[in-house]
């Protein structure tokens, strides 16, 4: 006959053997049970610590474009254009540190009506893809104090509309040469055209109208100024241009 002190001593024995978890293998070792202050406190597990990894080349670029980027270049205007077709792209100034490339904001830009070409002709209405110097600027307004030589005239004057029927005025009162088929070192109005006539020219980086150029890339006013206060002939700055899928290759 099972007695009240015996049930409670097999209860006692029991609960030693399944231990709290109800699973879990309990020592066989002879000793008192250690209590909880003698436990040992599980360790505080360390936060995770995220680090900016800097890239040592501009993101986007395949092999082919990020060849053509000078090795002294330490600033970088990276056009990339919504597709082979499209008139709308983004525009990010990436400057060059020691850690690697830093990407400055993302701008909202136009470029050619019928977007990009490998081989720009003139009058095609599409933008030329490449790499490409920086080195003359120049408007309508005077410098707002940029490091590139500025040349300042009413041949910066900008009249009639655009393909959207919009203004044309006031998108040349700051622009940036872009040494596409030009003679790099003179004022952006310079018509020396090096691969001839029929290759176009005249390509520049400009003040924005509210739609698709005839070839230049254009951004908003405040932006073409952050633009010409940044860049420095000193970093040999460059632009690279042309439609994502391009830019990859």
């Amino acid at each position: 006959m099972i007695t009240r002190r015996t049930h409670v001593a097999l209860l006692a024995a029991s609960l030693l053997l399944t231990g709290c978890g109800g699973g879990a293998v309990a020592s066989t070792a002879a000793g008192p049970t250690p209590s909880q202050d003698t436990l040992e406190p599980a360790p505080t597990p360390s936060p995770e610590i995220s680090v900016a990894v800097v890239p040592r080349q501009i993101p986007g670029l395949g092999p082919k474009t990020w060849a053509k980027v000078p090795a002294d270049a330490r600033q970088a205007v990276v056009v990339t254009g919504r597709g082979r077709d499209s008139s709308a792209s983004t525009v990010v100034l990436y400057e060059r540190t020691e850690a690697g490339w830093q990407a400055g904001a993302s701008w909202p830009a136009h470029n050619a009506l019928k977007g990009w070409t490998d081989h720009h002709l003139a009058g095609d209405l599409r933008s030329p893809t490449g790499v490409y110097t920086l080195t003359d600027a120049g408007g309508l307004l005077k410098n707002p104090g940029t490091k590139l030589p500025y040349d300042r005239g009413v041949g910066f004057t900008s009249p009639g509309t655009g393909f959207e029927g919009e203004p044309l005025a006031g998108s040349f009162d700051y622009v940036i040469a872009i040494n596409y088929n030009r003679r790099p070192g003179t004022s952006p109005l310079d018509w020396t055209r090096p691969l001839g006539a029929g290759r176009g020219g005249g390509i520049w980086l400009h003040v924005d109208h509210g739609g698709p150029t005839h070839g230049c890339v254009s951004i908003a006013e405040e932006h073409m100024k952050e633009l010409l206060l940044t860049l420095d002939p000193g970093l040999h700055p460059v632009v690279v241009m042309g439609d994502a899928k391009s830019l990859t290759r």
